[in-house]
């Protein structure tokens, strides 16, 4: 399904209309910053982190802008209603110019990724890649490396790419942040080495309140393989377990994480 309109600074117009000039060197040269929002119900879910984290990756970058978060959710919803979008994903596009005024702000609607429903029974297979992004609190436009990654994930019909760094830790997914339990301990990668998920952090949350610990340490292949269970989490996926990384497979999932998965379905279904 594709969607009418979209939103420009605020103003909604024709899909049509949308364009972005051949002359900005600053899309060109990857100067913007995005986020992606599930609309579940005609409901932007966690729409407020979404957008404190687009405010972060513009600050991280200095791109200066004149949009407040307000405006923004305001903007959001007005488009969700003028598109009659029940179920769907929103993408901001925030492009920086040379001068603070002159930045663009985009918002359209765009046909959710639905997880094939037997990766949830069955788990989903990942590759690694090698590969450390420059500013990982920031969700920036410069996206070759990562581009890169998830095509050889899909050369080699792999959900996502594992990256690892110049240490030969294991830091997210392309556009999926990794985790790994040990009995009721989730391990996941430090904060500083990765982009913080928003689906990340609610995982967490719920984690905690229902008797996980977590510990944020530096992650190994060999520790995914040697788990009681290894997952992944994102906007479209909620939480995904993984059955199998390059050539090996993992440990059949723990009944911990299956726990964890209907903890937070629950947690989800009570938005």
């Amino acid at each position: 399904m594709s969607y009418a309109y979209y939103s420009k600074n605020g103003i909604i117009e024709s899909i049509e209309q949308a364009n972005i000039s051949l002359l900005s060197v600053e899309y060109s040269y990857g100067f913007g910053v995005y986020e992606t929002i599930r609309v579940v119900k005609n409901k932007a879910l966690f729409i407020d982190d979404h957008l404190q984290r687009l405010n972060t990756s513009a600050k991280i970058i200095d791109l200066q802008h004149q949009f407040t978060s307000q405006n923004i959710s305001k903007w959001v919803y007005e488009l969700i209603d003028k598109n009659e979008a029940q179920t769907c994903n929103i993408k901001i596009l925030l492009i920086g110019a040379e001068k603070q005024e002159n930045a663009q702000l985009y918002i359209f609607c765009s046909q959710p990724l639905f997880t094939d429903r037997k990766l949830y029974r069955d788990g989903a297979h990942l590759v690694t890649y090698k590969y450390e992004r420059e500013f990982p609190h920031a969700k920036t436009l410069n996206m070759l490396q990562s581009y890169l990654a998830y095509r050889d994930a899909k050369r080699n019909n792999a959900y996502d790419a594992l990256l690892i760094n110049r240490q030969g830790y294991i830091t997210e997914g392309t556009r999926t942040n990794i985790f790994y339990l040990l009995g009721k301990t989730i391990v996941t990668p430090p904060e500083s080495h990765i982009l913080p998920g928003v689906t990340r952090m609610h995982v967490l949350e719920v984690a905690r309140t229902n008797g996980f610990k977590v510990e944020h340490s530096n992650v190994s292949l060999q520790d995914l393989y040697s788990a009681d269970g290894v997952f992944i989490t994102s906007t479209s996926t909620k939480i995904l377990p993984i059955r199998s990384i390059n050539d090996s497979q993992l440990n059949p999932f723990s009944d911990e994480l299956r726990n964890l998965i209907n903890h937070f379905d629950r947690f989800l279904s009570d938005i």
